[in-house]
């Protein structure tokens, strides 16, 4: 536009300038006026070249595009979600609803895909009335596992999409999603089980003090014999409960710097001989004889002496009290030098029934519990080791064959 303004000022000065010169030169001044300005009026009248438009990309539907967003973010969340429409058909699942429930086809419907009367009936609700609602809802395959399953209605644009595998454009969707607290209920159980096994477990004592000093103070009062025995037990059952106490500060003290990686440098095989030398007297009193087997060259690792130091006091003591039958314990170093570092114990003893290896690590659970109070065991020795052992980075493999003993073997 101003390229055009200024080449027509300047056909205009030009024409001017034409006029005077005619004027100037002829006698027919005002027949040349006169030509000169009809063709400038001509010029002038004649429109401008208006500019190509530009090429506009057609804008999907606002629908389109808010369904389109909804999908990208659902696919960037941990937790399962389905899109769902309103006739009860599977719009879309992210890509943990796939991980967790395997592959839906779009348009499937819901109810072919979940078999939960409960999550059917609340998503239907929800349809009809366009309330949010939610329930606790318990998977028990491949794995057990529970959610909390929630349903919102999510509205689109008006003129919303259409949809390839939709019959008409929808104005609503529906967002089911999964919340795991599997692990949440899992520690819920454990504080609850915990609980429980700690009380009975310093009930029993307690009741065995009560009874004794009640018979002490009534029909055994003036029995010598009876005050002897009696207070022997009673001195035994506050030594259990002592016992018990402090493995349950040790456990507490553990908890609070589990995630506090040791630093000292520890060589493990004077550690090892410290701990057979401490253990003789109990191995002897026994019948057992620990075999310590170490190479030549030392092996160090980092971590916390004295939590070491119970580690293996606590596996070797178990090796002797319940594989006694073997008469031999072995207790070998090996690793080093690029491998991993391992400490294995090994008893000759009647080995561990299968079904109870996976869970001889938690709180006061006892293979046999009658044989493990008879030993004066707490129930909670594996568990400090696994507690340990997990502040160390380590892990602790247990193999065990029946008739044929039981390894432990911590793994650095």
């Amino acid at each position: 536009m101003g390229t055009r303004i200024w080449a027509e000022k300047w056909l205009i000065g030009l024409t001017l300038a034409g006029c005077v010169g005619l004027i100037a030169t002829s006698g027919h001044a005002a027949l040349a006026a006169a030509f000169w300005i009809v063709l400038v009026l001509a010029l002038l009248r004649q429109p401008a070249m208006p500019a190509p438009p530009a090429a506009v990309e057609p804008l999907p539907s606002t629908g389109e595009a808010e369904l389109a967003t909804l999908e990208a973010g659902f696919d960037a969340l941990d937790m399962p979600v389905l899109v769902i429409g309103p006739d009860e058909r599977v719009l879309f699942q992210n890509q943990a609803a796939e991980k967790a429930f395997g592959v839906i086809p779009a348009n499937s419907d819901l109810s072919g895909r979940v078999r939960s009367p409960g999550i059917l009936d609340m998503v239907r609700e929800t349809i009809a009335t366009g309330r949010i609602n939610q329930i606790e809802h318990s998977e028990r395959l491949p794995s057990e596992a529970v959610y909390i399953v929630r349903v919102a209605p999510a509205a689109l644009a008006a003129g919303g999409p259409k949809r390839v595998s939709a019959p008409e454009s929808i104005d609503t969707v529906y967002v089911v999603s999964y919340r795991d607290i599997s692990q949440a209920r899992r520690i819920d159980r454990m504080r609850s089980d915990f609980v429980a096994n700690a009380s009975h477990e310093l009930r029993t004592p307690l009741a065995s003090l009560r009874g004794f000093i009640e018979t002490l103070q009534g029909p055994a009062r003036n029995d010598v014999k009876a005050h002897e025995r009696f207070l022997g037990i009673m001195l035994e059952q506050a030594n259990r409960m002592s016992r018990l106490v402090d493995d349950l500060l040790s456990l507490s003290r553990l908890e609070l710097k589990s995630h506090i990686a040791p630093e000292q440098e520890v060589a493990l095989a004077p550690l090892l001989g410290h701990v057979c030398d401490t253990l003789g007297p109990l191995a002897q009193d026994v019948g057992i004889t620990i075999s310590l087997a170490v190479p030549s060259f030392p092996i160090v690792v980092q971590g916390d002496r004295d939590e070491l130091i119970e580690v293996f006091e606590n596996l070797v003591e178990n090796a002797c009290k319940y594989g006694q039958e073997g008469k031999t314990v072995e207790v070998i170093l090996s690793g080093g030098g690029g491998d991993p570092v391992e400490v294995s114990v090994r008893d000759h003893g009647p080995g561990i029934p299968a079904e109870h290896v996976p869970r001889i690590t938690e709180r006061f659970y006892r293979v046999n519990v009658e044989a493990s109070r008879s030993k004066k065991g707490t129930g909670l020795g594996l568990a400090i080791v696994k507690h340990i052992l997990t502040r160390h980075r380590a892990r602790l493999i247990v193999r065990s064959v029946l008739g044929e003993g039981t390894v432990f073997t911590v793994r650095f």
